[in-house]
């Protein structure tokens, strides 16, 4: 073996100093959960500074040829005996509080002490270096491995960066708008609830103008949620500057948006101006703090905190695969609670799990920025029982009367980091709301698995919409895309009223000794809720070219594999307080969904003539063709629908959003002139016929030199609204499509070549039997999606598990009708 002197001089050029700016792993591995604190400790590339487990590293060595590692490793150190003075008497109890965990561990926080290991290792023989070896080595060996073991030991960690700028990215500045803003004396009054956006009647992420109280929606996301950009737009109009977001209104203040700043500030006069439209933060302040307080103080006597977490029974803990903790990592019960049911279902096992080893082996040089590879070690880590291990025990010698059921667990900080980067709700660290994260992470597993099988087709469904013209009695039949089903909650027919009544009354009369009495709603009435009529008042019907009323029943065109239900538990009172439904609901271990499936165009039933409503008009502006909306046109083209098909669906339903479009999409989806060019009044191109003339052969030409076809540009160019910087990032997130697109001699594809070729299907949806069985549910604690806690039980092996972040443990009473979030599988027949 050579003399490690000499094996370091030869590997003295690839020894990195850590920059500003430069990312150093030293507390995780990029490919499994081991840390420093792990048995073999972590390997810390001394040249990329990526961190690898004692599994991993020599792969990263064999791949890359980096033979240079700094390997620390951590040991706990002896608590002393006073350290643990509590005993039966007084257990050491840690209330609830609005932030519910708000720290890594949870309700139970340790801190503790370790001695740490760090030596210099070099590959493939694991030679090692101390830093007193370093003392005999020559000065120019010396000097340069001394700095870059001092820099990463220095170095911030990533993970700790990112919480860093998570809680300091929400520090905002006082707008330059705020103090001078001009708010327009137009008489409008913004109720606590029933909003949607003026434009498209979309019903969430919905902002509201500080100027003139328009209520419109937000912005796209980088991942294809969120609105259709018409608040944004109607800034670019109007020049108003200030909106706040509905729905995150609190005592302390709201998400305030300044489009002139591009960023999210303060404005001090916020309760001044929501007050000109309204919302009167002061009333609301006084009642938020009531039931801020009542909820410390009822809900830890007898109410959700103590039900949904079992805490007044034993419970008995698990460990073994796919019984692993996850650890809160500050607000982060919302990402365990989903992903841990999530990775209970089959898909997505298959999809992550099963295929690790190769999943791993094809990760590019930076797996902790890959989708595919964090999601697959994050499955790894809950399936394989690795991390299923008691926590260290705490030196608590005076016997606690119960197990613990802390588990070592894993920590998901780089998968949190990546799901949530560039959203501007799940990169920060407060709470969320488990149904938009579970939205959020199917949206990106759709826009990761374009190719091969998609998981997330488990919970897809087809809705059939059916409305019907009460002037004309002519119906309109369409489908669109779901996931969830979303069940209302109607107060009006609690079993108990008399009961509630009466504690209400008694809590009235100031009776500090009224019971907390719970409102008992059948699910059946939920049901009946979710399937009624309802009646459109502002319905444009195509038969009697006018507005008029109409009703709209909704039924399934198909049934997923996997059910997904959401109870609606949060509302606004009538002062504008966030809270919600405190309710039980007799949710059935089994459910029968056979009647609600549609049944399509009745016998004799006349239906809607196709007709696109007639464009806006204003005075003195002359009538044109509708200019279509590129976001929703965009969107559509990445669910993998012909762009023509999408231009069209656009344009006839009015420029009213993507629900509406993808109605029209699924329903005509059949037309022999689906993917047909679109072709406006007045426009002189006919069927067939594509015209080039208004793309820039500029940007045509710069997308062509990077190696794509002038067919493929042209889509690109066309599909973004001929804006060169958004057809290269389109182009690139549709390389799979693109490649379909096999491009022959003389510059047209083979597809164009072949004319009798089909569209591209739309999405997949899976179907059969409307028979469930109940396999999980996710429940939350606290008033609202800003604050409380959520834990998870899932049905294994015929035993309900109760998953608790890092707690872990066989369910007694699980609370089947205090859920949040249910989760069937369709019952084989």
């Amino acid at each position: 073996m050579a003399d490690v002197g000499e094996v370091l001089m030869s590997v003295l050029s690839t020894i990195r100093v850590p920059k500003p700016g430069d990312r150093v792993h030293k507390d995780e591995c990029a490919l499994s959960f081991s840390t420093p604190e792990s048995e073999g400790g972590i390997y810390v590339c001394m040249n990329s500074f990526l961190g690898f487990g004692s599994q991993y590293v020599d792969r990263h060595h064999a791949r890359t040829g980096q033979r240079a590692f700094l390997h620390i490793a951590r040991t706990r150190k002896a608590k002393k005996e006073d350290d643990n003075n509590s005993g039966p008497e007084h257990p050491p109890k840690k209330k609830p509080t609005r932030l519910a965990i708000g720290i890594e561990g949870g309700f139970d926080v340790e801190q503790d002490q370790y001695e740490e290991d760090v030596r210099v290792v070099i590959l493939p023989d694991r030679q090692e270096v101390t830093s007193e070896d370093l003392a005999t080595m020559p000065d120019v060996v010396r000097e340069r491995v001394s700095l870059s073991m001092a820099g990463i030991m220095a170095a911030d960690s990533v993970s700790h960066t990112l919480q860093v700028q998570q809680w300091d990215g929400e520090v905002r500045q006082e707008s330059r708008h705020a103090a001078d803003l001009k708010q327009l004396d137009n008489g409008v009054k913004i109720p606590p609830s029933g909003w949607r956006c003026e434009v498209c009647d979309l019903q969430e992420n919905l902002w509201m103008n500080l100027t003139d109280g328009k209520v419109l929606c937000g912005r796209r996301y980088f991942d294809g949620t969120g609105g259709n950009n018409h608040a944004l737009l109607h800034f670019q109009e109007t020049g108003y500057p200030l909106a706040v977001k509905l729905g995150t209104i609190t005592p302390d203040g709201a998400d305030v948006y300044s489009y002139d700043e591009d960023d999210m500030v303060l404005d001090s006069k916020l309760p001044e101006h929501l007050a000109h439209f309204g919302i009167d933060m002061m009333t609301m302040e006084k009642a938020e703090c009531r039931l801020y307080k009542l909820e410390i103080a009822v809900n830890q006597r007898v109410g959700e905190w103590e039900v949904i977490q079992e805490s007044g029974t034993t419970l008995r803990p698990l460990l073994g695969p796919g019984l692993t903790g996850m650890k809160n990592l500050g607000n982060s019960c919302y990402l365990n609670s989903v992903m841990q049911v999530l990775f209970t279902i089959p898909d997505f096992q298959n999809k992550y799990v099963a295929n690790i080893d190769k999943i791993i082996n094809e990760a590019p040089s930076d797996p902790t920025q890959d989708f595919k590879t964090q999601v697959a070690k994050l499955g790894y880590g809950l399936l394989s029982g690795e991390y299923s291990k008691p926590a260290p025990d705490p030196g608590d010698e005076n016997g606690a009367s119960e197990p613990r059921g802390d588990q070592i667990g894993i920590a998901p900080r780089m998968f949190k980091a990546l799901v949530g980067r560039g959203h501007p709700e799940f990169s920060t660290n407060r709470q969320q709301d488990a149904q938009e994260f579970l939205l959020h992470f199917i949206n990106m597993v759709e826009r990761n698995c374009r190719s091969g099988p998609n998981p997330s087709e488990a919970f897809r469904f087809l809705v059939e919409e059916r409305i019907v013209c009460q002037q004309s009695q002519k119906a309109k039949y369409t489908q669109r895309v779901d996931y969830m089903v979303q069940l209302p909650v109607p107060m009006d027919q609690a079993t108990n009223t008399e009961e509630l009544q009466e504690a209400e009354r008694r809590r009235e009369e100031g009776d500090s000794s009224a019971p907390t009495v719970r409102a008992q709603i059948p699910f059946t009435a939920c049901m009946a809720a979710l399937s009624e009529p309802e009646m459109l008042t502002d319905f444009w019907s195509s038969a009697v070219q006018a507005k008029t009323t109409a009703t709209k029943t909704t039924c399934f065109a198909s049934f997923p594999d996997y059910l997904v239900i959401q109870i609606k538990k949060f509302t606004f009172g009538l002062d504008w307080v966030p809270k919600k439904l405190d309710v039980s609901i007799d949710v059935p271990d089994t459910l029968d969904l056979s009647a609600l499936r549609a049944t399509g165009q009745q016998p004799g039933e006349e239906l809607l003539p196709e007709v696109a409503p007639p464009p806006l008009m204003t005075p003195d502006v002359e009538v044109k063709a509708p200019v279509l909306d590129d976001s929703t046109v965009s969107q559509l083209c990445e669910m993998g629908f012909p762009l023509e098909a999408c231009r069209k669906a656009v344009y006839y339903t009015g420029n009213t959003g993507i629900d509406a479009a993808t109605n029209w999409i699924m329903s005509h989806m059949d037309d022999p002139d689906f993917a047909a060019p679109l072709v406006l009044p007045g426009c002189s191109s006919g069927a067939g016929t594509t015209p080039t003339e208004s793309l820039c052969e500029e940007h045509l030409a710069t997308i062509v030199s990077m190696g794509f076809s002038r067919d493929q540009a042209t889509k690109a160019l066309r599909a973004t609204s001929n804006v060169l910087d958004r057809a290269v990032d389109w182009i690139f997130s549709h390389l799979d499509d693109l490649e379909s697109m096999d491009v022959s001699e003389g510059g047209r594809s083979a597809a164009d070549s072949e004319g009798g070729r089909d569209p591209p299907p739309g999405p997949r949806v899976r179907d059969g039997s409307g028979k469930y069985e109940l396999f999980a549910f996710i429940s939350h604690m606290g008033t609202s999606t800003m604050c409380g806690h959520y834990v998870c039980h899932i049905k294994k092996d015929q035993q309900w598990v109760i998953f608790n972040d890092q707690k872990v443990c066989a369910s007694e009473k699980p609370p089947k009708d205090l859920g949040y979030l249910y989760f069937y599988r369709r019952v084989a027949e």
